[in-house]
């Protein structure tokens, strides 16, 4: 059946060549887009000033000796009325003219008798013959995997997913004017890196062939970006594409948008006041509210967000205390949960794991997690007084992270010590430890300042509209299929 449906089209194709038609032609004849016109449509029709108007045929109505059209393009939509003695070569548009095409339409504004506004067509041509059609039942399509292989028809008829998105390119301007009003200058800083570093996660793996060196796509935009510090900049920013590989959920992809900014002679205290400020800002500018739906409850933005210390809260939930517990006692403690930890996890790995699963899910309303043990993050500084502890938070609510940020690490010494630790979990067997980072720890040793930095991906947006985040990106990655009748891969 799909086959008859594009030999037919061919032949309306040939047949328009036939004509000398060209069904693909390279200049377009525009006066208008749509949302114009109807903006003016008053005075245009007042005035019976002829317009240019082009876009796809979303409706199709043929009554012989006269033809009705939806014409859509990016901006709305407009009936096209076109009759047989008014339009020119009107037999051939007529019978080659199908839902999909594109159609250029010059004419008149006009109201029909229904008081639709329209245009009465004086001259109209195809200008792209489509092969195939659009899928009718699109709207009652559940099957999320067909939205996601196809996701150009998707946006094509789901007016709401392309609101979506404008609110999501809203969102991360927000962000940027945010930091650029504070005095952060933006950054671009390399996707390729020797080594890997700034998060724990296994990177991909590429190959440079004009240098013959393999090549890591980066995992955080962390480490260059604290070498713009040493360097003798105060605030940088950058809005980048990072790259994971691990599974897919309804929070994680393998490519993905983060932020991520650094502010010399700044701490960690001094973040959570600023970050608080950026967060509602943009919740407030993008959806008009700070109190947003989650999971049938209603999630509070509105700053001050409290502070709960790391220590207590797993302790709360675990019955572990974190000052004496053991790496043995950890895995232990997974194991009984049914964790199914895995035997090479180091106590840090651990600690996460429990907290993950036993802990974050108690976190709904906006809160900072602080302070957790050093275990679990190597870049950030010892809290003054406590050496076990780092001077970190997180940004937890909806039962998930959703931003980070620590007083930096700057003494060298303490950074290669850590970093030899990653590599010592890394040879036994932990492919998500970090990487010792020779050329950073010489940039350490050079001088960076007192620093904080401050790091959210794309997730918050999928938490605040309440969409898995792969819903959110406009051409997931998706496992190939085979090629069948309809143009897909299976």
């Amino acid at each position: 059946m799909r086959d008859d449906l594009i030999a037919e089209r061919m032949r309306k194709l040939a047949a328009l060549r036939a004509a000398g038609v060209d069904p693909y032609p390279a200049q377009i004849k525009r006066s208008h887009t749509i949302s114009e016109l109807l903006d003016k449509f008053k005075s245009l029709e007042q005035d019976k000033k002829e317009v240019a108007v082009v876009g796809r045929v979303m409706g199709l109505r043929n009554q012989g000796g006269l033809l009705f059209a939806d014409l859509r393009d990016e901006t709305g939509q407009v009936q096209i009325v076109a009759k047989r003695n008014e339009v020119a070569d009107f037999e051939l548009l007529r019978d080659t003219l199908d839902l999909s095409d594109f159609l250029e339409v010059r004419g008149v504004p006009f109201t029909t008798q229904r008081g639709e506004q329209s245009v009465g067509a004086l001259s109209a041509r195809i200008v792209v013959k489509s092969l195939r059609t659009l899928p009718s039942s699109w709207y009652g399509l559940q099957d999320v995997e067909t939205r996601l292989r196809q996701r150009y028809l998707d946006f094509l008829l789901n007016p709401d997913l392309k609101d979506l998105f404008a609110k999501k390119f809203k969102f991360w301007a927000e962000f940027r004017a945010f930091l650029t009003k504070a005095g952060f200058q933006e950054v671009e800083m390399p996707v390729l890196e020797p080594i890997p570093g700034g998060a724990e996660a296994e990177p991909f793996l590429t190959h440079h062939k004009a240098l013959d060196w393999d090549f890591y796509l980066r995992i955080s935009l962390e480490l260059p970006l604290k070498k713009l510090l040493v360097a003798g900049f105060e605030k940088v920013f950058e809005i980048g594409r990072i790259f994971r590989n691990e599974g897919i959920d309804a929070e994680h992809l393998q490519d993905y948008t983060q932020l991520e900014f650094y502010w010399a002679y700044a701490d960690y205290n001094d973040l959570m006041k600023f970050v608080e400020k950026m967060y509602s800002s943009a919740i407030k500018n993008v959806f008009g509210t700070l109190t947003l739906p989650w999971n049938r409850k209603k999630i509070d933005w509105t700053p001050p967000w409290p502070k709960v210390q790391y220590y207590d809260l797993f302790k709360k939930f675990t019955g572990l205390d974190l000052k004496t517990v053991t790496r043995d006692e950890l895995y232990m403690k997974a194991l009984k949960e049914n964790l199914k930890p895995e035997l090479e996890l180091g106590r840090g790995r651990l600690i996460d794991l429990l907290f993950k699963k036993m802990v974050r899910p108690t976190l709904v309303q906006p809160v900072f997690l602080v302070n957790p043990p050093v275990d679990i993050e190597p870049l950030a500084k010892r809290l003054s007084g406590n050496p076990d502890k780092v001077a970190r938070f997180q940004v937890v609510a909806c039962q998930t992270e959703l931003g980070k940020g620590f007083s930096e690490l700057n003494d060298p010494q303490d950074q290669r010590d850590r970093f030899t630790e990653q590599m010592d979990l890394r040879a036994k067997g932990d492919k998500e430890a970090q990487m010792l980072d020779e050329d950073f720890l010489v940039a350490l040793e050079h001088g960076m300042p007192p620093a904080a930095g401050f790091g959210v991906s794309e997730r918050l947006f999928s938490v605040l509209a309440g969409k898995p985040i792969r819903e959110l990106v406009f051409f997931p990655p998706m496992r190939p299929r085979d090629t069948n009748e309809s143009g897909d891969r299976e």
